[in-house]
């Protein structure tokens, strides 16, 4: 059996491993530019031995940041930074990935350590915000804009120009963000979505929007490279979305050209009553791998090198993603590869630190 340390091919792309970093969101951008910070914080994990760095959940219109301090692909000025960090972690031998984001009706709030709720103009948020139905996430948010079938054409056209962006810049996979209450995730649950139109009602409809994403972001994506798709697998509320839906949803995105779901879950609602505790998503990734024939990523609470290494042995996802663990240890994969008795080349300059 395949074990964390034994090389993944996806399409052309070869990850040296099947231990890879989460986008973060940095919350340290101005108008979508990547900067320094971004160059060190990814270029960090790269060297830390990952197979695949991920920047962060990147909008594809202005509109569709979470925050003022999000990172943007959303006009051709943005690529040459990017291009600059794809090509460090690149050199690490890391595949370099980005994450394709609309915030929909979680949009236009302060970063996180000034109080993250909703912001006005006059604080350096925005309005219109926008969804799927006229819902408001939650108390004191702003209630959205119900998005018109124009409006609708509009983010379709942003997600596949985002694609090409991302192609120029150099990055070699893509993932869409459907999962955590953003716009995708919004229009997939019946909770959120109260459409009436082709876009809401049935499980067809309120999946349209993410099957012609997809479909978009193929024609500018080469068939050389990875998709990937970051979904929600459950809302963990009654009468929402389930992992049987994610199950189905998962076999028509495979045909549609998607290489793998990253399985998450959660953040449509507030107070969902999610059961948390070590590798809790890791059943959604082994029903999804089982019962669509797709690829899985495992997401959530795995901490331990024994504890990825056994999702991978068990055949319970192909790929496990990090996301606090390597925000306290850079490192992790050539710490994990320690641990576990498989060799990971250190670069050069830090050898003396095996010692």
């Amino acid at each position: 059996m395949p074990h964390l340390f034994e090389p993944l091919t996806l399409r052309a792309v070869t990850f040296k491993n099947r231990l890879g970093i989460s986008p973060m969101c940095q919350y340290s951008s101005t108008d979508g530019f990547a900067n320094d910070w971004h160059l060190v914080h990814l270029g960090s994990r790269a060297v830390g031995g990952a197979c695949l760095v991920m920047a962060e959940a990147s909008a594809v219109l202005a509109e569709g940041r979470i925050s003022p301090g999000d990172l943007g692909i959303y006009k051709d000025e943005h690529i040459e930074m990017l291009s600059r960090i794809f090509r460090f972690v690149e050199q690490q031998g890391a595949v370099p990935g980005i994450q394709l984001a609309h915030a929909g009706r979680k949009a236009s709030t302060a970063i996180p350590w000034k109080g993250g709720r909703p912001i006005d103009p006059a604080n350096g948020g925005w309005t219109p915000i926008f969804a799927p139905s006229p819902l408001a996430f939650d108390a004191g948010y702003q209630t959205p804009k119900e998005l018109s079938i124009s409006e609708i054409a509009t983010i379709i056209q942003a997600f596949a120009a985002a694609s090409r962006r991302a192609l120029q810049a150099g990055a070699k996979l893509i993932e869409i963000h459907g999962a955590h209450g953003y716009l995708i995730n919004s229009f997939l649950s019946p909770l959120s979505n109260h459409r009436a139109d082709e876009y809401g009602g049935s499980f067809d409809n309120r999946t349209r929007l993410l099957r012609e994403i997809v479909t978009a972001v193929r024609k500018i994506w080469p068939d050389n490279l990875p998709l990937f798709v970051r979904l929600s697998t459950t809302d963990w509320v009654e009468g929402g979305w389930t992992i049987d839906n994610s199950v189905e949803l998962a076999r028509t995105l495979k045909s549609l050209g998607v290489d793998l779901i990253d399985c998450s879950s959660a953040g449509l609602v507030p107070g969902a009553p999610v059961r948390v505790g070590p590798g809790y998503q890791v059943p959604f990734a082994n029903q999804i791998r089982r019962e669509a024939e797709i690829p899985t990523a495992a997401v959530g609470m795995i901490t331990e090198a024994a504890q990825a290494d056994q999702i991978i042995r068990n055949a319970e996802a192909d790929l496990v993603l990090v996301a606090r663990a390597s925000l306290r240890d850079p490192y992790l994969p050539l710490h994990a590869a320690s641990a576990l008795g498989q060799e990971q080349k250190w670069p050069n300059q830090y050898l003396r630190a095996k010692s």
